[in-house]
């Protein structure tokens, strides 16, 4: 049976209704939901070409595209449908078949209270200046983090939030903020030219969807030392790996300058992993906190002694905020929020785990 559009519909919202967070809907495949992480298959017919250009065309509103959807070999966009959710899609091909991944991102901006994150997340979206990166691998729950801190701030400061997407996920409504949301394709043709925009345009905020190259971290480093607050994510797995990236985008010659530059310039880094809750009901991220610090910027400063970092992130819990991935998850554990499966299995040094759990840490305070 053809998928028809009251179909699709019905396909999302029984998604979204199980909170679910991505479609993957391939050629004469059965569609498949990321349920807490697993691919579930969905119980219907396989999806055909024909269905899968039907969606397209729901969702896709250029109609060059549609038009040369045959000679496409990939596209990105989002699509909305009111009262239930967004989606960013990105359409793709493969051994000559077509595919789609949608990701669901609900219309309600998340808080951070309810994605259970730490107090400090709201102290670091309180900074007045500086660099904030949050990182993780796709679907690590990323842009889920950096939206409900931009509504923390929406709520509480009198400022001008300028994002810079590719695309809009999380929509925001004013409340104490001004936002002006712009979509990388729509709004603007590049991250790099929106960001030299960006500085004419009177923010106090700077949310930049992501990091992808020198020119752009350049610029990023640039408005933070010019006393913006400046957010932006990173496709790495930790505080270390995250500097490390930055300042190898730039050629070696510009490297030592770079280096100084996020030393006194990089605020916080904030890392995460999703984690099934014992449960079964969900998923929780774990996170590693990083809140620079003399030490740690001595440590980015030196690049014999980067792997101090550590160190000081572990030292920082009971004073700056800061916290390891393995203090964290021996937290979640403690509460009884994961399994012990779960946490042996995510820590980064299960060496450390054993150690907490035997010692203490990772406690309220």
């Amino acid at each position: 049976m053809a998928l028809t559009k009251e179909g699709f519909l019905k396909l999302v919202k029984s998604a979204s209704a199980s909170s679910v967070s991505d479609i993957h809907i391939r050629t004469d495949e059965k569609p498949c939901f990321r349920l807490r992480g697993d691919l579930v298959p969905v119980n219907t017919e396989p999806t055909t070409a024909a269905d899968i250009k039907l969606v397209c065309q729901i969702m896709i509103k250029n109609a060059e595209v549609i038009k040369n959807l045959d000679n496409i070999r990939e596209h990105d966009g989002s699509f909305s449908i009111p009262g239930l959710c967004r989606i960013r899609y990105n359409f793709f091909r493969y051994q000559g078949k077509m595919g789609l991944i949608l990701r669901l991102i609900s219309d309600k901006i998340p808080t951070t209270e309810e994605l259970k994150l730490p107090p400090v997340i709201n102290k670091i979206a309180s900074a007045n200046a500086g660099l904030v990166l949050v990182t993780g691998a796709t679907g690590s729950g990323k842009s889920s983090t950096l939206a409900a801190m931009i509504n923390y701030i929406n709520k509480t400061s009198a400022v001008h939030i300028l994002t810079l997407e590719d695309p809009v996920e999380f929509v925001h409504q004013p409340i104490k903020a001004r936002i002006t949301q712009r979509e990388i394709g729509q709004d603007t043709d590049d991250f790099g030219l929106a960001l030299r925009a960006a500085l004419r345009q009177d923010p106090d905020i700077i949310l930049i969807g992501e990091m992808r190259d020198a020119e752009t971290i350049g610029i990023a480093i640039k408005a933070a030392e010019t006393g913006h607050l400046v957010f932006g994510t990173v496709h790495t797995t930790d505080a270390l790996s995250t500097i490390g990236r930055l300042i190898s985008m730039f050629p070696p010659d510009e490297q030592h300058a770079v280096r100084n530059r996020i030393a006194d310039n990089l605020h916080a880094t904030i890392s995460q992993r999703l984690l099934k809750t014992v449960d079964g009901k969900g998923r929780v991220a774990t996170q590693e906190i990083m809140i620079n610090n003399p030490g740690i910027r001595e440590s980015i400063l030196d690049a014999t002694k980067t792997k101090e970092i550590y160190l000081y992130i572990e030292k920082g819990k009971n004073g700056s905020g800061s916290q390891s991935f393995d203090q964290h998850i021996t937290k979640l554990y403690k509460a009884g929020t994961i399994s012990m499966e779960e946490a042996k299995s995510n820590a980064s040094k299960p060496e450390d785990f054993e150690r907490n759990l035997m010692f203490g840490e990772g406690q309220e305070e």
